[in-house]
């Protein structure tokens, strides 16, 4: 058989799994499938006929993708506000995804909870984690991508597996709830869909902002359903969805810095009670902010 039809045919076989590989290190879906195509377009310009295990030779080309992927991450950040935390995966009702893709991502993939976990480790603990705890890959395997010795590998998961097993605990259904309501509540209020802000909202729904979100346009509070909803009718153009303290919630980041925060609280009916805007900048550092993927 022709080498490059062995590779594509070899590739295409082992896709599932780097794809699985790929967003448990980056947690985005974009990233994932953008890290996936550089390791073909590197075994495309590869040698591989002295490779005897090509999986492995792939799993490992990918791994390093996403390490330095993360550290450029890093590198860019220029305040700890601004962590981007995945598009989580999300099944509808019926157990479908949106498209084939998404649905094989699913059926092998992690929730949100734990990957808004992963996203506070180092980049090397990171891999170091994914790789051995949830791929089974030996520590001698991981210890050259990372650039350490086995030792020193084994303690980078282990010091990840504290983190992540000491992490505070988060409901994955009540971040997915909290998600679809954020997300209904953004669509609506970017298309000035009334209709749309007036379902997503309590009657009794209060807003709030602090001092200097309220000198950035936005009245102290605002009290009932109409009058919000009026307040933010093709408001939110900027707003991403993002994980704020640990609840779902909207902020809006300009020039790679936070400006404001949206904290929501929603209700047990799945409708919006609770609106706080926050812009102050002392207040803001104090928030554990994470960004999601739109």
């Amino acid at each position: 058989m022709d080498e490059k039809k062995w590779q594509a045919e070899k590739f295409e076989a082992n896709r599932p799994h780097l794809r699985a590989v790929a967003y448990r290190m980056l947690g985005s879906r974009t990233e994932a499938e953008d890290a996936v195509q550089e390791a073909w377009l590197r075994l495309s310009r590869a040698d591989t006929s002295e490779v005897e295990n090509l999986s492995g030779w792939l799993t490992t080309v990918t791994a390093r993708i996403c390490l330095d992927l993360l550290r450029s991450r890093k590198s860019r950040r220029e305040e700890p506000l601004t962590i981007r935390v995945p598009e989580p995966v999300v099944s509808h009702e019926d157990g479908t995804g949106t498209d084939p893709e998404q649905d094989a991502l699913l059926a092998d993939s992690v929730g949100l909870a734990l990957l808004v976990v992963l996203e506070k480790l180092a980049p090397a603990e990171r891999l170091a984690f994914v790789l051995h705890d949830m791929f089974d890959i030996p520590f001698d395997d991981i210890a050259p991508i990372v650039g350490r010795t086995t030792i020193a590998t084994r303690q980078l998961a282990s010091r990840a597996r504290r983190r992540v097993q000491g992490a505070p605990v988060i409901a994955e259904a009540d971040l997915s709830r909290q998600r679809h309501v954020v997300d209904a509540f953004l669509t609506a209020s970017r298309g000035g869909d009334m209709n749309a802000l007036l379902a997503v909202l309590d009657p009794d729904v209060i807003f709030r902002a602090d001092a200097v979100a309220a000198q950035m346009g936005s009245l102290a509070e605002i009290r009932g359903q109409a009058a919000v909803a009026e307040a933010f009718r093709g408001r939110a153009q900027a707003a991403l969805p993002a994980v704020i303290n640990g609840a779902v919630g909207a902020v809006v980041v300009l020039g790679g810095q936070l400006r404001i925060a949206l904290r929501l609280t929603v209700g047990n009916d799945g409708r919006i009670i609770g609106m706080d805007a926050m812009a102050d900048p002392e207040q803001l550092r104090k928030l554990d902010v994470l960004v999601i993927d739109p």
